[in-house]
């Protein structure tokens, strides 16, 4: 149980810091601005995100696509805690990974749900060609996804590992 929980901290670790940068980014950063970080490179702006992750679907008309992407995010988060709850507690690099998604996914249907958008802050770019506007949550999904791939490459290692000790 005290290991579920080191878990557990992780993903209201995401939430908590994910709802408080973008509180901070909607007190202090006008819808469009930009404050360059690191010129050429990495500024943080102030956008509002209504498709799916980097945009995708963001200037679809239709009202369907929000329900779609809430009900789809909602749809994540039951998988993700169904899997983590049914999967080994000592499995670290696959717990890690699945609450980081899960935090992240808290974070950014937070937004679905009071404000109809996500707040995204992030833009790394270089020149002109800029990568999409990304935010605290979008990061932990994606670094979650990243550790439940090198888990999935690590387990046929241990599994004819383990073959080889049996025979």
């Amino acid at each position: 149980m005290k290991q579920r929980i080191s878990y557990i901290a992780i993903s209201v670790a995401v939430i908590v810091l994910d709802v408080w940068t973008k509180a901070l980014v909607l007190a202090r950063i006008d819808l469009h601005e930009s404050i360059p970080i690191i010129p050429d490179f990495f500024q943080l702006v102030h956008v509002r995100n209504t498709g799916a992750a980097f945009g995708i679907g963001a200037n679809a008309s239709s009202k369907l696509i929000p329900m779609l992407l809430t009900l789809g995010a909602i749809a994540v988060f039951g998988v993700v805690v169904v899997y983590a709850l049914r999967s080994a507690v000592t499995d670290r690099l696959l717990q890690t990974g699945l609450h980081l998604i899960l935090g992240g996914a808290i974070g950014n249907l937070f937004d679905r749900f009071r404000f109809g958008f996500v707040v995204d802050f992030l833009d790394v770019y270089i020149g002109r060609y800029h990568w999409p506007a990304f935010n605290v949550a979008d990061s932990a999904i994606c670094i979650g996804i990243a550790l439940l791939f090198l888990d999935m490459k690590k387990k046929p290692e241990e599994s004819a590992a383990d073959a080889a000790v049996a025979s």
